[in-house]
């Protein structure tokens, strides 16, 4: 008779017959900086700060100490340079730009920086494209995204991450980061963006909500999977070499959709209202942060996802070091 408890019966079978691992090399550590003199907390983010240079700089080397190389940087722009036309995104001393070059002097290529392609920080009307007479419009958009790529790409940006959505983007940011030689550059596109209640507490540390209507005539609907399907082919065709799934908790089924019908590597994005969600209920005692972390992030590396950015990042890495024999 076959009895699928034998393999449960003590810890060292689970361990042996586990048949997904959580490594702290599948992991991205997501960080906001500002041009402040001084960090702030992030009231909606327990544990998380939007970091002044300085404090970045040392944060980077600490989370390099414990083993996670990768770190996705949300610039968060002041007011004054916030404008309709974007230009600030252009600008190669913006503050992504520095910050760029300041960690690659520090720390070289040990640390991995991933640059968000995007207009949402640096627009006064809040949205990651140009407003054109109440509408988010396309192509003028792509055009800035690509010259913006290419401003983070010599500043020293290693995996450029359009996540706003447009149509053509991928194809028109590796087009030009191909002409002016960045050739070795990765393209980690936000293929499957869905239009998600729970990116609140990133919009709060960045300033950077809509200041009017919303984000769904681009971001993907909810209900759909097989459009998913067609954003994902479309990507690849255009030269993409990671595909993003964001938020990861909510659209695992994406995350396996795209494991089993491409093989370039998928990233996952839980996002700060999946890990806000997870600290107030722990705070409310309804569940253990660690245990419900780690569940969900092992659900999202069954579904398929090769990395995972995650608020968590630091929490999981002292978990499966405490885990380690």
């Amino acid at each position: 008779m076959i009895r699928p408890r034998r393999f449960r019966r003590t810890k060292a079978l689970r361990d042996l017959f586990q048949e997904h691992h959580l490594m702290r090399q599948d992991l991205v550590l997501p960080v906001f900086v500002h041009d402040q003199v001084e960090s702030v907390d992030i009231a909606a983010m327990p544990g998380h700060r939007c970091l002044d240079v300085i404090s970045m700089l040392k944060h980077c080397d600490y989370v390099l100490s414990k083993g996670i190389r990768a770190v996705a940087i949300f610039p968060s722009i002041e007011a004054a340079k916030k404008t309709s036309d974007c230009l600030e995104a252009l600008n190669p001393e913006n503050l992504m730009c520095q910050v760029t070059r300041r960690l690659k002097k520090a720390f070289g290529d040990d640390l991995i920086i991933i640059g968000d392609i995007a207009l949402d920080p640096y627009s006064s009307d809040g949205h990651d494209g140009l407003v054109r007479d109440g509408e988010v419009v396309n192509d003028e958009t792509v055009d800035l995204l690509a010259k913006m790529a290419l401003q983070q790409a010599e500043a020293g940006v290693d995996i450029l991450a359009p996540s706003d959505m447009m149509d053509g983007r991928v194809m028109a940011i590796r087009t030009l980061l191909d002409n002016e030689g960045h050739m070795d550059r990765l393209i980690m596109s936000y293929t499957a963006k869905y239009a998600s209640s729970f990116y609140g507490p990133f919009r709060q540390a960045l300033n950077s909500a809509p200041k009017s209507g919303d984000k769904k005539t681009y971001q993907m609907n909810m209900a759909n999977r097989s459009e998913a399907a067609v954003e994902l082919d479309l990507d690849v065709s255009e030269g993409a070499d990671i595909l993003m799934v964001k938020p990861a908790g909510p659209y695992l089924d994406i995350i396996s959709d795209y494991r089993h019908s491409c093989g370039l590597p998928i990233a996952a994005y839980q996002v700060s209202g999946e890990y806000a969600m997870l600290k107030a209920a722990a705070d409310a005692g309804v569940c253990s942060f660690e245990d419900s972390l780690m569940e969900t992030l092992i659900g999202i590396k069954r579904a398929g996802a090769n990395m995972i950015l995650t608020y968590g990042a630091l929490e999981a890495v002292e978990l499966l070091h405490s885990n380690t024999p």
